[in-house]
């Protein structure tokens, strides 16, 4: 593999600086530029392009490939005009796939929510029966930083990078597809699209389908020829396996569903039974995912992960019997919280704190749907969380679970995360009652 001209990062993370080490690996002498459309685009051995510049930049072809990060849309104008230029637009994926995907077993793992832990499982239950694997995507390594380390690798995808995926995988996995991501495609059709490239192209792959995908008319559209699907678990082998869950750190329905998934995935690529309880037992949960913490006698839980109603509705499902304080809101997508808002009294909600600017549309249906609950409309996080420190004895479990990205208020859902429990310590931990003498 040769780059014979100058090559654009757009984008200056995770994917963009492993990218650069690729190259450099391959051509030390390569020209690099990079741009960005917000923060700093600082890349080692990379000249910065400003956005403002990049029409004239390619109007002269001062380089020949872009080099695309995930958060950026492909459908921004301006890779519109790098393609009537000539120039080529990629991925850190689809390098990968050019460099390293001959001789290598690929497990491709999708869905609107889920996909994370669905790889994380998948890649634990080979790693326990013996089979080189490695993760890879939006958990793990970077594509280019995994390279050819394994005989097998399992990526985990959003629909930014299966939008223009250009190899195929050997077994695929969708867990479910509901709308999200509308600013990055344009249109809920072009998510949908999008997200099924990675099973709606022929192949002699095989998919396997979560319950959330099983019945979607238009995954089954996409899969086409039902021969390609994996077949249901053995009846001993889901017993087996759902006893497994039950003392594992797995919590709810859902995420049964996700090691089911993963099961046949992991069978699919030569894992054993075995391997898929050791690989159940070793799970640990994912940061931000439903990640929980005891805080002054608090149930707090952190899943600031979670970016869509219906993760919301997973986590709700996952504390049955718990009188919960809901911290929801966040970067308006879209989404449709009508139903959330029905759900919300029989999931033990008793609060609602709902934050900018999603979180105003929720609070307005929960108090048409659920007029016993206090609704408490806040400016920020941090607003939101003084407050339920004054209502202590309306719940036992404080959940983030916004439904909605973080891009309004905070860089991404890490921030989000940590955020919240570092207050839920400094308004909880001064608050615990006093110790009997």
């Amino acid at each position: 593999m040769r780059f014979d001209e100058p090559v654009l990062l757009y984008g200056a993370g995770r994917e963009a600086r492993s990218t650069r080490a690729f190259l450099k690996a391959k051509e030390p002498g390569l020209k690099v530029y990079v741009t960005v459309d917000s923060g700093e685009a600082v890349i080692e051995e990379a000249e910065e392009i400003a956005p403002a510049d990049l029409p004239s930049a390619i109007a002269a072809r001062r380089f020949g490939l872009i080099v695309k990060s995930p958060g950026v849309s492909r459908y921004k104008p301006i890779f519109e005009a790098a393609w009537a230029a000539g120039i080529p637009v990629t991925s850190n994926l689809n390098l990968w796939g050019l460099a390293y995907r001959t001789g290598r077993k690929v497990i491709a793992i999708t869905g609107t929510k889920g996909k994370s832990t669905t790889a994380t499982l998948t890649h634990l239950m080979l790693e326990k029966a013996g089979v080189d694997a490695g993760l890879a995507g939006n958990v793990g390594l970077a594509p280019l930083e995994i390279a050819d380390r394994h005989g097998t690798v399992v990526f985990e995808l959003s629909s930014y990078q299966t939008a223009d995926m250009n190899f195929l995988p050997d077994i695929a996995g969708v867990t479910n597809l509901y709308p999200e991501h509308v600013d990055w495609h344009g249109s809920v059709a072009r998510y949908y699209e999008d997200k099924l490239h990675l099973i709606g192209r022929e192949g002699e792959f095989r998919i396997g389908l979560g319950s959330g995908a099983a019945n979607n008319a238009l995954v089954l559209a996409a899969v086409g020829d039902r021969r390609r699907l994996l077949p249901p678990l053995d009846a001993q082998v889901d017993a087996t396996l759902t006893r497994a869950v039950a003392t594992s750190r797995l919590r709810g329905a859902h995420n049964l569903d996700n090691t089911r998934l993963a099961a046949r995935l992991a069978l699919a690529a030569g894992a054993t039974v075995e391997g898929i309880v050791a690989g159940i037992a070793a799970f640990r949960p994912l940061p931000h995912r439903l990640e929980e913490h005891t805080i002054g006698g608090v149930t707090v839980v952190d899943d600031s992960i979670s970016t869509t109603p219906e993760a919301t509705k997973a986590a709700l499902a996952a504390y049955e019997g718990r009188c919960i304080a809901l911290i929801a809101g966040g970067h308006e997508r879209e989404q449709d919280y009508g139903e959330l808002a029905g759900l919300l009294a029989g999931h033990g909600v008793t609060t609602l704190v709902c934050l900018p600017v999603t979180g105003f549309r929720l609070a307005q249906a929960a108090r048409a749907a659920a007029p016993d609950i206090e609704v408490i409309s806040s400016h920020d996080l941090a607003e939101g969380m003084a407050e339920l420190a004054k209502r202590r004895e309306r719940f036992d479990t404080v959940l983030l679970s916004p439904g909605a990205p973080s891009y309004n208020q905070f860089k991404n859902f890490e921030e989000r995360g940590d955020r919240f429990v570092a207050l839920a310590q400094e308004l909880f931990e001064q608050r615990k009652p006093a110790a009997a003498t």
